[in-house]
């Protein structure tokens, strides 16, 4: 398979993400006004409880059996790999470059969570349709391609509405807490001004002083519940505290679903009964699927539209973009290269290089398209997440291509 072949099957996700993306832009503006601002996070609300859940459902239960889950163990590992290396590459990114603190956790969530789903559903298939592809019969390779594809959608939100949903968490505190701040600081200058006033103005200044304390009042509260004193807490208090916000994190909707999905794909006597043509409840899995298919048009739409007021009042700064293009797209392939290769002269992988591409390629996408439902659900960062999203994916087109090749010239 040649370069330019490969650069074409990488653009072609990549560029159905863009047009999707400037539609929702123009429906964005205030000339069409069909996304405001209310209607996007109406939407976004609908896609995290409905949409994504029912995705994750039907392509994990429909493709996924218990053997799967025993062979292909190593995919859970490799997963949270890509995770871990990915949010130390975002935590040194974070550092040197030093974004604003409510946008440290978009940054880090970006350089780690891939895109481990819509978009290898359409490399892998493509790369298998290709004469020459190394990974043998056209039909056999789309149908093993799309199974390690389906497993890795699965496991990636898993992941995806665990560790990047508590990271875009930890960001809408402290975007309250810097909003909350400023107000006071606000309140507070309004307070001191105009000195020579008379005694009515001075009765006005009282009264802007006592909302001056309230703000300042409800801040501190609100800190002491979002940031409580933990000096005092008894070690076993600390650890169920832990495992309580793991349990509500592991509770978001996307994740359920994923978990109900192996339930129902490990089980052949469930599995017959709703997945499959022939199944006596094939129509509970036809709907689930249906609502699904809504997921990935109505995200695109919401970034399109959140990429509007992100053009207009950009807050990134262009060495944190460049030094997270260089995280995603240089190190964390080479890395990946590492892992797998490492991985299978130990003889922890199976035989098939397919598997061994999907692994490599898991190091190498784009951000998950669940981090911009999540910064909408949130109220924090969506402009940013917008435009790390467009430079993100606009490099990476070049990036898969020349990362595939390699990939395939290694496995080959």
């Amino acid at each position: 398979m040649g370069f330019w072949t490969l650069l074409e099957v990488a653009c072609m996700p990549i560029f159905q993400v863009l047009i999707i993306s400037v539609l929702g832009a123009f429906m964005a503006t205030e000339y069409w006004n069909l996304l405001p601002l209310d209607a996007r996070k109406s939407i976004n609300r609908i896609v995290f409880v409905v949409f994504t859940p029912a995705l994750v459902f039907a392509n994990v239960a429909k493709t996924i059996t218990f053997g799967d889950i025993v062979s292909w163990w190593f995919m859970v590992v490799n997963i949270g790999l890509t995770f871990l290396v990915g949010g130390i590459l975002g935590w040194i990114v974070v550092k040197i470059f030093k974004p604003k603190p409510y946008q440290e956790g978009v940054v880090i969530a970006t350089v780690s969570s891939g895109n481990l789903g819509n978009l290898l559903l359409i490399l892998v298939p493509a790369i298998c349709n290709e004469d020459g592809n190394p990974f043998g019969d056209h039909s056999v390779c789309k149908t093993t391609g799309l199974a390690y594809v389906s497993f890795s959608m699965a496991l990636g939100n898993f992941f995806i509405w665990t560790y990047s949903y508590q990271l875009i968490r930890t960001s809408s505190i402290r975007w309250k807490e810097h909003q909350a701040a400023e107000e006071a600081e606000e309140a507070s200058r309004r307070c001191n001004t105009d000195l020579d006033a008379d005694e009515e103005t001075q009765l006005l200044k009282g009264e802007d002083e006592e909302q001056a304390a309230v703000v300042v009042s409800e801040t501190s509260v609100n800190h002491a519940i979002v940031a409580p004193d933990e000096s005092n807490m008894p070690f076993s208090h600390k650890v169920f505290a832990f495992f309580r916000q793991i349990l509500h994190e592991l509770l978001a909707p996307p994740t359920v679903a994923a978990i109900v999905g192996f339930f129902v794909g490990a089980i052949t006597v469930i599995k017959n009964i709703i997945i499959g043509d022939d199944a006596p409840l094939h129509v509970i899995e036809d709907s689930i699927t249906q609502l699904g298919n809504g997921t990935i048009p109505c995200i695109t739409l919401i970034l399109g539209g959140n990429l509007i007021q992100g053009l207009r009042k950009p807050t990134i700064k262009v060495p944190t973009l460049l030094g997270m293009i260089i995280a995603k797209y240089v190190v964390q392939p080479a890395i990946g290269i590492g892992i797998v290769t490492g991985a299978d002269k130990l003889g922890l992988l199976p035989s098939d290089s397919l598997f061994h591409f999907v692994l490599m390629l898991q190091f190498t996408l784009p951000p998950a398209m669940n981090i911009g439902t999540m910064t909408q659900l949130f109220d924090v960062a969506e402009a940013e997440c917008s435009v790390l999203f467009l430079w993100t994916y606009l490099v990476a087109a070049l990036a898969l291509t020349i990362w595939s090749t390699i990939f395939m010239w290694i496995l080959s």
